[in-house]
C-alpha cells in the first residue's frame, strides 16, 4: 500500500507550484508519505488521459495504493471520461484522494454503520459526477471564449499579424512606401525587390491597407501594376 501524488496544468505557462504546494500541506498534515515523497507532474491538455507522465503513473498504481489530486479537474476535463476513469479505480482497489471534495477524503470502509457508508458513497458519487461536469462546462467555456476571441481578431484584420506568421515588413515601413505607389512615384515591383518581399505578401499587405483606408471610398490606382513583363530578382 503506497500514497501517490498527480497534478497537472494544461500549458507550460500555468505554475505547477500551487497544486504541489497544496497536496503537500495535506500529506505533512495528515503524516502521509508520499512514494518516493514526489508529486508526479503533467503539463498537457486535461481532455486526454494519453499523458507522459500520468500513463507512466496509472501503470504504477496497484490494489490498495491510494491517489492524491488536488482538484478533479487536475484529473481531467470530459465528465464521462473522468468517471471512466474514477471508476477503473475503483475496480482495480485504488482509492482516489481529491483535495477539493472532502467526502473523498472519508475511508467509507472503516465506517461500523453499513447504511450510513452507502449514503455517504451515494453522496459522494453524487459530488464527483457535479465537479465532473463543472470540469467539462468550464472547458467549454473556455473554447467559447476562445472561438470568440478568433472571430473578433478576424473581423478587426488583426488575425494574421496575431495569430500568423511575423510579418515580413513592419506595418508601418509598408505604408510609407505604398503611398508612394499610390502617389506614383514607386512601382510595385521596386517596393517588392526594396523589401524582398513575395507577390503573395505584398498583395496581403495591400489589401490591409485598402480595408483600413478606404472606408468606401474609391483608393486612387496604382501605376505599374503589370508584373507579368518583368522579372523580380533578390
Amino acid at each position: 500500500m503506497a500514497y501517490y501524488a498527480y497534478h497537472r496544468t494544461s500549458t507550460e505557462e500555468q505554475k505547477l507550484d500551487r497544486g504541489i504546494n497544496e497536496i503537500r500541506q495535506f500529506c505533512k498534515d495528515r503524516r502521509i508519505q508520499l512514494f518516493k515523497d514526489k508529486v508526479y507532474t503533467d503539463q498537457f491538455t486535461g481532455k486526454s488521459f494519453n499523458r507522459p507522465t500520468y500513463s507512466m503513473l496509472r501503470e504504477m498504481l496497484d490494489s490498495g495504493d491510494t491517489l492524491i489530486i488536488s482538484e478533479l479537474d487536475r484529473l481531467g476535463r470530459i465528465k464521462d471520461d473522468i468517471l471512466k476513469e474514477l471508476q477503473y479505480y475503483k475496480g482495480l482497489g485504488v482509492r482516489v484522494m481529491i483535495l477539493e471534495i472532502p467526502t473523498t477524503l472519508v475511508d467509507f470502509s472503516d465506517m461500523e454503520n453499513s447504511m450510513s457508508a452507502m449514503l455517504l458513497a451515494t453522496i459522494n458519487t453524487v459530488i464527483i459526477e457535479v465537479y465532473a461536469a463543472m470540469a467539462q462546462a468550464e472547458l467549454e467555456k473556455l473554447k467559447k471564449r476562445q472561438r470568440e476571441g478568433y472571430e473578433a481578431l478576424r473581423a478587426s484584420g488583426k488575425w494574421e499579424e496575431v495569430m500568423g506568421r511575423p510579418r515580413a515588413l513592419a506595418k508601418d515601413t509598408f505604408e510609407k512606401d505604398y503611398k508612394l505607389v499610390l502617389e506614383g512615384k514607386l512601382r510595385p515591383v521596386d517596393l517588392m525587390r526594396k523589401h524582398n518581399l513575395s507577390r503573395a505578401t505584398y498583395y496581403r499587405y495591400r489589401d490591409d491597407y485598402k480595408k483600413e483606408n478606404n472606408d468606401g471610398k474609391e483608393v486612387k490606382l496604382e501605376v505599374n501594376m503589370d508584373f507579368d513583363d518583368v522579372e523580380i530578382v533578390f
